[in-house]
């Protein structure tokens, strides 16, 4: 190699040096010690470390509270993921037409600003209007002669509100991305299938939904792992209630690690969550292979 193509492989791999050395110090470093600890007994107070072998593994799956907090997790992921991007997805094919150009900003800004509030103030909005005795939605529900329903304290309601105000927050980020994708649709194709005399929905369908399925995917995909993360909303809005209807296993890790005090069991959840998200994320990709145009 000559002189000046090592000059700039090290110059290369200075560039990279930076992202790397955060790489290794916020998430391979962190990731390794999470694997450590789930083999030992850790005690706080005095930083002990005694050897458990697997009984930390043991105590988690032999825990109903955990796979209880599994099922509500692919719950919300059930309901927020078919409304995030499909309800993205509605909202693009609606934008996705000949409109003023103010107007379309308007309508991409309204949909879009919740994405840029935080999450927890938001929450706190939503934690108001489902209140039972003060909350609008519950007053209006009387107005018209309708008993109020018990958003937050209902086990069967619970989960969907938390769902509804997740939906609300994040379905404009997934509106954009696949608004920007609907653009890109070649519009020949589409005059082409018109003068052929395809419907509406035949295109959408066979010409539109093929072209834009890796953005779907991406949707889905981005969706599924934010689900499987879904932390704050919950503990601002029900701290997993009532009971455990919408605990999740974020909220379990979080319970385990901070508020009963045991790191060990916390680090077999989030590693337990860690290998789920890999299996969905794989199984997502496997799945694509038939129906992801490439």
């Amino acid at each position: 190699m000559s002189s000046l193509g090592r000059r700039e492989q090290w110059a290369a791999y200075g560039f990279l040096t930076p992202a790397f050395s955060f790489y290794l110090l916020f998430v391979a470093i962190p990731l390794l010690a999470a694997i450590g600890f789930s083999f030992f007994y850790i005690d706080r107070t005095t930083l002990s470390f005694d050897f458990a072998g697997l009984e930390n593994f043991r105590f988690v799956y032999s825990d109903p509270r955990f796979w209880k907090t599994f099922q509500n997790t692919f719950y919300f992921i059930s309901l927020a993921v078919v409304g995030n991007v499909g309800g993205g997805l509605v909202l693009a094919v609606l934008l996705n037409r000949t409109l003023p150009r103010f107007v379309l900003y308007v309508f991409r800004l309204a949909y879009f600003f919740p994405v840029l509030v935080a999450t927890a103030f938001i929450t706190f909005i939503w934690k108001f209007l489902y209140s039972n005795d003060l909350g609008i939605l519950n007053y209006y529900l009387r107005e018209i002669g309708l008993s109020g329903v018990g958003w937050l304290s209902d086990a069967r309601v619970a989960m969907i509100s938390v769902v509804i105000m997740d939906v609300w927050k994040h379905v404009g980020f997934f509106m954009i991305i696949l608004l920007a994708a609907l653009q890109g649709v070649p519009r020949d194709l589409i005059e082409a299938a018109k003068i052929d005399g395809a419907s509406e929905f035949s295109i959408f369908r066979n010409i539109i939904v093929p072209f834009i399925s890796p953005v779907i995917l991406f949707c889905v995909t981005y969706a599924s792992i934010g689900g499987l993360q879904v932390f704050d909303s919950i503990r601002i809005l029900t701290n997993g209630g009532p009971g455990d209807s919408t605990r999740t296993v974020v909220l379990y890790m979080f319970d385990e690690a901070f508020g009963v005090g045991d790191l060990s069991t916390g680090t077999v959840a989030a590693l337990t969550l860690l290998i789920a998200i890999a299996i969905v994320v794989a199984l997502q990709m496997y799945i694509s292979r038939r129906w992801v145009l490439r």
